[in-house]
């Protein structure tokens, strides 16, 4: 057996105990057949600061020496599976880790598998994922991407169901037998084990080819190197900003041009300008600053700026005015203000259409009794 190496895509504190216990289990299943392995995460991806990705990774061989061979090294340089527990990852993934956007299956080898947790179908999500030069597998769990409140686990199986999968797309790495004892020894639980069982039979598997895929360019730029770096410690400040790009009037604050965090978000929020009281309090509240002032006195949310944390919907005083919507209902970042100035009442069909993909979103704490519905019905 050749090393097998497998990454975990998450939503930075959102999801880490998750991709801890996917790492987890891959490792403790493979020790189950003899096999040897470790499951670490990344250092460059720290804090993990809100839904940031974030990766880790399982790596399993044959003997120590493999092992030991294959782990020498920052990260891998290429994976036989990627997991991404949120299809919004699709697009791709800027973390703290590297400088510019890396698509989601930048590391995967040649007739590797993708597997994401999604309640859309492989032709919905293809087009998202930007193409690859080597055909390769998308596997995908049905069901909604799993959060919690920080740093609080929610225990719905999501964990399970994606080692469940790992038999079928990947049978070198362990076969269900050693995943079912690994489970029952390491959470005691027999509906983990059934959540793991139902995912080997339901997950879906599709081929991407070459030619498949979003032909969007990656942005990336060069990072000063230590000697044109300047000396001391240099903090500098943000410029002040300037005029709603295109228009004279409005204002759009100075940003920083190498990280922007748009791929951080799993939703983003779309705004009924024909409601808006110019109230300013998505524009105040807004922790990341992302809204822009437009020449008319709107607010535009920046999507190259929005992290998707819901706090403009939240504070907005108008009844759906400000509304979060599902990341993956859209191709783009484009001004929503614009496309309103410029044919109000066709965006008003078109925030119509988008609002039906508000999420239920049932982030937060866990009690007891919250999620064993959600539990049963994914097993049955």
């Amino acid at each position: 057996m050749s090393t097998t190496a497998v990454e975990v895509i998450y939503r930075g504190i959102f999801q880490r105990t998750m991709a801890k216990h996917i790492t987890r289990g891959i490792v403790l299943a493979a020790r189950k057949e003899g096999k040897v392995g470790i499951a670490f995460g990344r250092y460059g991806d720290s804090p993990e600061r809100n839904g940031i990705p974030a990766k880790q990774f399982a790596i399993v061989a044959a003997n120590d020496e493999e092992l030991q061979g294959s782990i020498a090294k920052y990260e891998p340089t290429e994976v036989d599976v990627t997991i991404a527990v949120d299809d919004a990852l699709c697009k791709g993934v800027e973390s703290w880790a590297w400088y510019g956007l890396q698509p989601v299956n930048k590391l995967l080898k040649e007739n590797g598998t993708l597997i994401v947790t999604s309640t859309k179908s492989a032709e919905e999500l293809i087009p998202h994922i930007h193409k690859k030069d080597v055909a390769y597998n998308l596997a995908i769990i049905k069901g909604k991407a799993s959060f919690s409140g920080l740093w609080v686990y929610k225990n719905d199986h999501t964990d399970m169901r994606m080692l469940g999968a790992l038999p079928r797309v990947a049978p070198h790495l362990f076969g269900s037998p050693a995943l079912e004892a690994a489970i029952r020894e390491e959470w005691k639980d027999d509906l983990k084990v059934a959540s793991a069982e139902k995912s080997f039979e339901r997950v879906q598997i599709r081929k991407v080819k070459p030619d498949e895929g979003s032909p969007e360019i990656p942005f990336s730029f060069t990072m000063p190197g230590w000697k044109s770096m300047e000396e001391g410690l240099v903090v500098r400040a943000i410029p002040l900003g300037g005029h709603f790009e295109g228009y004279d009037g409005g204002y759009r604050p100075e940003r920083n041009p190498y990280f922007k965090k748009f791929t951080t978000r799993t939703m983003r929020p779309v705004v009924d300008f024909a409601k808006c009281t110019k109230c300013t309090l998505c524009w105040l509240q807004c922790p990341d600053s992302c809204f822009d002032v437009t020449p008319d006195g709107y607010y535009d949310a920046n999507m190259e700026a929005c992290c998707g944390c819901g706090v403009c919907e939240a504070v907005c005083p108008v009844d759906k005015c400000v509304t979060m919507v599902n990341e993956t209902q859209f191709e783009d970042n484009k001004s929503q203000w614009e496309m309103w100035t410029k044919d109000k009442n066709g965006y008003a069909g078109w925030l119509a259409k988008k609002i039906e993909h508000r999420p239920e979103r049932s982030h937060g704490f866990h009690h007891r009794g919250q999620y064993e519905g959600e539990k049963i019905e994914q097993i049955d």
